[in-house]
């Protein structure tokens, strides 16, 4: 099935070809009427091709919608780099014209080949009757984030009076993430919440014997740290170190499209508290909902950093708003770290998950009969 939805989702630029073509499909009012169908018809494609053997996920009609838009995305950041033509002038006219900003170009990149390639992964996974639970909240986090800073990007910048109808179909992109996302954090996670023995001597030992939780305690403190720093910046703070960080390494930060400090903003008031419960997550034991917050933070910083860092350095962006070139290592070095410090926690908790378990009542304890208990004690032996 995934190479079926690999092939039919290139048909995205035979769509776009003939928009392209027709300057009666190029009128802001039909870009949107032919936007939303052309969404329904690749539903009802994949819905009447299924009927004989249904896919047992519903995800699975989202995730093959939006390798179709993933095409479309690809070709979009193409042609705004002048390696394609042909396929998208229109559109930025008189579509979504915010698409030709930096920060757009490396969304569009990140949609069209690393959402492309995970929808494909998942759709494959539903056609085996496989869990993919882990990677479908790595995507929730990168699309959400990328769709809510994307959204509030274009009203609060200055392509806030240049909104056609097209940009309500952005909404489609925003609210199928957010339902999906909901639908993969209450469904039953891929391992078991309940640890015995090996669980038990793990959550016994103190940080200090932990060494590789202590450094990332240290790391995440860091971040915070630098979270709250950039965020200060966004909202315009008088304080000295604001301004010079500003000037001397990330004037981006200040970019008029609005991208940038939206991104700020949205990081520093959900992703300051979420870092902050991790450092509790790594001293507290037992905090189950470890892995599946430490996953979905995961995809939504990469997101934001690859989009960031990319739109920084672009030729898009106007000069006096890249990175100054006497602190450009200096930056990207910071920059990298701060998208890595979720990635070593996100492998640190499910690589080796037992300080985040329940521990399992032992013989002769209250809360299981003595059968259960002894299966539960050595279940992780």
């Amino acid at each position: 099935m995934e190479t079926i939805v690999f092939l039919f989702s290139f048909s995205a630029l035979g769509v776009l070809y003939a928009m392209n073509s027709i300057p009666e499909l190029q009128e802001p009012y039909v870009i949107l009427g032919v936007g939303m169908a052309v969404l329904v018809l690749v539903f009802l494609f994949y819905f009447l091709i299924t009927r004989g053997n249904p896919p047992k996920d519903v995800l699975f009609f989202v995730f093959a919608v939006f390798c179709f838009t993933c095409v479309i995305d690809l070709i979009s950041a193409l042609q705004q780099d002048g390696v394609v033509s042909g396929f998208m002038e229109f559109y930025e006219k008189t579509g979504e014209p915010y698409l030709g900003s930096a920060y757009a170009i490396m969304m569009c990149y990140w949609d069209g080949i690393v959402h492309f390639v995970m929808y494909l992964m998942m759709i494959s996974r539903i056609t085996d009757r496989k869990s993919y639970r882990t990677m479908g909240l790595f995507w929730a986090g990168s699309l959400c984030a990328n769709m809510s800073v994307f959204i509030v990007g274009i009203v609060a910048g200055k392509y806030g009076l240049e909104i056609r109808p097209a940009f309500w179909i952005n909404f489609v992109f925003l609210l199928l993430p957010v339902w999906a996302t909901i639908t993969l954090f209450i469904r039953a996670k891929d391992r078991p919440l309940i640890g015995g023995y090996n669980a038990h001597n793990v959550q016994t030992m103190n940080l200090i014997w932990r060494p590789q939780d202590l450094m990332l305690v240290l790391l995440l403190l860091a971040a915070m740290a630098f979270t709250l720093l950039r965020g200060l910046v966004a909202l315009g703070s008088p304080l000295e170190a604001c301004a010079v960080y500003l000037e001397q390494y990330e004037p981006y930060l200040s970019d008029p499209v609005g991208f940038p400090k939206v991104m700020m903003l949205h990081i520093l008031f959900y992703g300051l508290p979420l870092l902050g419960s991790f450092v509790y997550g790594l001293l507290k034991p037992g905090c189950t909902w470890m892995p599946d917050w430490t996953m979905f933070f995961t995809g939504a910083l990469i997101q934001c950093q690859w989009a960031h860092i990319g739109a920084s350095l672009h030729s898009r962006t106007s000069a006096p708003f890249r990175i100054p070139g006497d602190s450009l290592c200096c930056v990207l070095m910071a920059n990298v770290l701060y998208a890595l410090v979720p990635i070593l926690v996100a492998l640190r908790v499910h690589s080796n998950p037992y300080f985040f378990l329940k521990i399992a009542p032992f013989p002769g304890q209250t809360g299981l009969p003595n059968s259960e208990e002894k299966d539960t004690k050595y279940k992780d032996k």
